[in-house]
């Protein structure tokens, strides 16, 4: 096919870092981007280069759109993690060569040539050929939150406690943990914010589901605690939140950060039970994760596939929106709760 010299694309307004952070919550667009057109990059040696099918968001874009994100923004250069597309041009080493004309799934990475614009370029080792059985939809939400479900829920089964805690328990990565863990026999202990998410999680997994906005949250986490015990507790929100569900798990609990959604101050309430009962806080950053585990990488690839093509994962879909439609409606879709928004280039 023939490549154009330019591209439409949702260009990056702001560069580097953010100095007053605003939260999780995307009012609008136009402070963070602007439509735009910019010539259609060329990939580098070990690159590819992607006619964008279908681009997702995530709450790590969003954080990073704000200059949130452990990563600096590029002022003009198009946003986007994560996306689905075909391979129409390549450097020159041989994998990279050997993906064009492929479906694959991406993700940008540190390339500054994000998947919002109807061309992207990501590293061919990032790169995952996508089976025939993958819906565009579940492709272009294959890697930040398949993969990562998988790479945590393997932290919480080598822990070997079968109860664990889990925040933004409505999120998509939340519901995907969920059924991997009804599947082997484990115990989720998740928080939402709004009483009529608790029956669909319990439904997909969840044993215990509660709300961090009702009266009586802390006595019941502090009773579900008590008797489930759980030591691993993944953490997308941070904050207040995360501080009270810390305090009150037994000892040698293991914080894991991985996300936060709350910009409010997150407080150790007792330092002492760092020393005295073991409790440990770390971070969890799924590219981080795939340097360290290369020989997990691959089969955690080919399971999640395999997962969205026999019907036991499925994509959420709370709206598509064409590329020149995205500026206008992103924020109320991404306001709406329980699914996955996409950019259609």
């Amino acid at each position: 096919m023939a490549i154009p010299s330019e591209m439409k694309a949702l260009l990056l307004t702001g560069d580097g870092y953010t100095r007053t952070p605003s939260g999780s919550v995307l009012a609008a667009m136009e402070p963070y981007l602007q439509p735009g057109n910019i010539g259609v990059p060329t990939p580098g040696s070990s690159q590819v280069l992607i006619k964008v099918s279908l681009a997702s968001i995530n709450p790590s874009d969003v954080a990073f759109i704000k200059g949130q994100y452990g990563q600096p923004r590029a002022k003009g250069q198009p946003a986007g993690f994560e996306g689905v597309g075909t391979v129409v041009a390549s450097g020159g080493e041989p994998y990279a060569k050997s993906l064009i004309g492929r479906r694959i799934a991406f993700a940008t990475g540190v390339t500054n040539w994000g998947s919002w614009a109807e061309y992207a370029v990501a590293e061919a080792a990032g790169c995952i050929p996508l089976l025939d059985t993958v819906r565009d939809e579940d492709g272009a939400a294959l890697i930040v939150n398949p993969l990562t479900a998988l790479a945590m829920f393997d932290i919480v089964k080598e822990a070997g406690e079968k109860a664990f805690i889990m925040t933004a328990g409505a999120s998509q990565l939340c519901k995907l943990i969920a059924g991997l863990a009804k599947e082997a026999g484990y115990r989720p202990i998740v928080t939402v914010r709004r009483d009529e998410q608790i029956p669909h999680l319990k439904e997909i997994g969840a044993a215990h589901v509660l709300n961090e906005k009702a009266p009586d949250f802390k006595a019941a986490l502090r009773e579900v605690v008590k008797t489930e015990q759980p030591r691993i507790f993944l953490d997308a929100v941070t904050g207040p939140l995360a501080s009270a569900i810390f305090d009150a798990m037994p000892k040698r609990a293991r914080w894991i950060i991985y996300g936060r959604l709350d910009p409010d101050t997150t407080v150790i309430r007792e330092p002492g039970q760092l020393i005295f009962q073991h409790k440990h806080i770390e971070g969890f950053w799924l590219v981080e994760w795939m340097r360290q585990f290369r020989d997990k990488r691959g089969p955690a690839i080919m399971e999640a596939q395999k997962r969205f093509s026999d019907g036991r994962w499925s994509t959420d879909v709370t709206a598509v929106l064409p590329l020149d439609e995205a500026m206008a409606k992103v924020p109320a879709e991404l306001a709406k709760p329980n699914g996955k928004v996409f950019i259609r280039p």
